[in-house]
């Protein structure tokens, strides 16, 4: 190999052998460049990490976060419906408990005293406050469908 180099080198003409040592010279200087350059790599990369592997997998996860976010938003609008549902008939059931213990001659009970009806408000307080405390918002105001949306915004966004 040393003697095709020889040769090569022997062919061109005198007036351009500054120019073909300005070359080796710069061939030299990014081969250098380039080994430590690959050094570097290995030593910030273990293991064979390619790092535009790891920017497509980033790029396929903020692509499927935008679909995890609307499948959220819709179990959160489907827990509040259920949450509504479920409030609208026990009080239905209560009102009709009620209703047979006035009629029955029975004392009603109260509110303090139905230990399901209270046990649920309490679980919807703290659902609520919890939701209150993650988000910041501190108004009593506010709509049931909110308070899901609140949340989700909260720890998501």
């Amino acid at each position: 190999m040393g003697h095709k180099d020889e040769e090569q080198q022997q062919q061109h003409h005198p007036a351009v052998d500054p120019l073909v040592s300005l070359f080796t010279k710069a061939h030299h200087d990014l081969s250098l460049v380039h080994f430590k350059l690959d050094k570097e790599f290995h030593q910030t990369y273990p293991d064979n990490t390619n790092p535009m592997k790891l920017v497509a997998r980033i790029k396929k996860i903020q692509d499927e976060m935008s679909s995890l976010k609307d499948q959220c938003r819709h179990l959160l609008a489907a827990k509040q419906d259920l949450i509504d549902k479920a409030r609208s008939t026990l009080a239905g059931n209560r009102s009709m408990i009620q209703r047979m213990q006035t009629s029955v001659g029975i004392p009603v009970t109260s509110d303090s005293e139905d230990s399901a009806y209270s046990s649920f408000n309490q679980i919807i307080e703290e659902w609520t406050s919890h939701v209150r405390a993650k988000t910041g918002n501190e108004e009593e105001d506010y709509m049931p469908k909110d308070i899901n949306n609140l949340m989700f915004a909260s720890i998501v966004e």
